[in-house]
């Protein structure tokens, strides 16, 4: 049996274990690593649904806007500048509100001249608009 009254033979503990803090750290680590892109992508979103059926666009309303990598612009293959295509959207859609503007990019044109060219139809208060793409093949 020890004494206590003997200060000599009595040893004061000078390391803390510290494995047991390591693999709570691990651990807590794993979990966040798990969690974080679970939570980042789990947006709930509420898709609106119809019962009717989509109306069929008149092809004769449908309206053309292309714009080659020169940037240069066409609608309705005839050539033009920015004013005068705004010009004619303005009036278009002043004619007949249900216009649609059917847009043609090239491949190799810069992002940013097709957002120029969304916010020209914008700006006519165009909200029927399409790009046109063609389908890769495998």
């Amino acid at each position: 049996m020890r004494r206590y009254s003997q200060r000599s033979s009595l040893s004061t503990l000078s390391e803390i274990n510290i494995t047991p803090l390591l693999d709570l750290a691990f651990v807590l680590l794993i979990i966040f690593i798990i969690t974080t892109p679970l939570l980042e992508n789990s947006v709930t979103l509420a898709i609106p649904a119809s019962g009717a059926a989509n109306a069929a666009v008149d092809p004769s309303k449908v309206q053309t806007v292309s714009i080659d990598r020169n940037e240069a612009l066409k609608f309705n293959n005839e050539p033009v500048d920015a004013a005068t295509l705004s010009a004619r959207l303005v009036s278009l859609k002043a004619a007949n509100p249900d216009v649609a503007v059917v847009i043609r990019p090239d491949r190799e044109l810069p992002v940013q001249k097709l957002i120029t060219l969304m916010d020209i139809l914008q700006r006519a208060q165009i909200t029927k608009v399409g790009i046109a793409t063609k389908a890769e093949l495998p």
